[in-house]
């Protein structure tokens, strides 16, 4: 599926990878994505995500065009989320049971009609959880870290590769970045998704392994 992509300056398209911050926000329960700048201190936002009790539980509205373009819905038992993405329904599959191992079909991310199989799988310590997505060839697009304990400054996201600064791989890396984010947070609070972990079946991408990415 061919974008077009974002204009941007020449030294920041230059280097190919591209960081959002994200900035949770306790008044009115959203989270403001912006681009990850140190040198403007007052940033303009990319994205609203705001969080909800009812399904879609997440809604990510695009600041720039002024409307909702994707969604996000957990499950009381089942660890697979479901997501859309300009009105294309699609699902984060869970393929291991005790690991962050998921997938979901991409056709932003492939070079052929065909949709590209993505893998999410993560390295996860006590403060920090790293999810990265990698494309069909096993090469990292994207990252997205959470600060497990921070009480705004919640994570951040960074695009790599040909697509950083494409607009449509962008809404699809915030889309499902946020939607599993938000999965994996209810899987540590919810004991019912033990059970739908336990009774899940999983397939041969249960061995994919997370890459080693410098910190951003």
């Amino acid at each position: 599926m061919n974008s077009s992509s974002e204009s941007v300056p020449t030294h920041m398209a230059s280097g190919q990878s591209r960081v959002l911050a994200l900035d949770f926000k306790w008044g009115n329960f959203h989270t403001l994505i912006t681009e990850f700048d140190t040198t403007n201190p007052d940033p303009k936002p990319l994205y609203d995500v705001s969080c909800g009790m009812l399904a879609p539980h997440l809604k990510i509205k695009s600041i720039q065009e002024d409307r909702q373009i994707g969604t996000g819905t957990v499950h009381a038992i089942s660890i697979s989320p479901d997501y859309s993405l300009h009105g294309s329904k699609g699902t984060l599959r869970a393929k291991s049971r005790l690991r962050t191992i998921y997938t979901h079909m991409s056709h932003t991310f492939s070079d052929t009609d065909k949709p590209a199989k993505m893998s999410w799988t993560s390295r996860s310590g006590f403060t920090k959880w790293d999810f990265i997505c990698c494309d069909e060839n096993q090469t990292p697009v994207a990252k997205f870290t959470a600060n497990v304990w921070a009480l705004k400054k919640v994570a951040k996201i960074e695009i790599m590769g040909p697509k950083a600064f494409d607009s449509a791989a962008l809404d699809e890396i915030v889309t499902v970045g946020m939607t599993l984010n938000y999965c994996m947070y209810l899987r540590i609070n919810n004991p019912l998704n033990l059970v739908g972990s336990a009774f899940m079946r999983t397939g041969k991408e249960a061995q994919i392994e997370a890459p080693r990415l410098q910190p951003v």
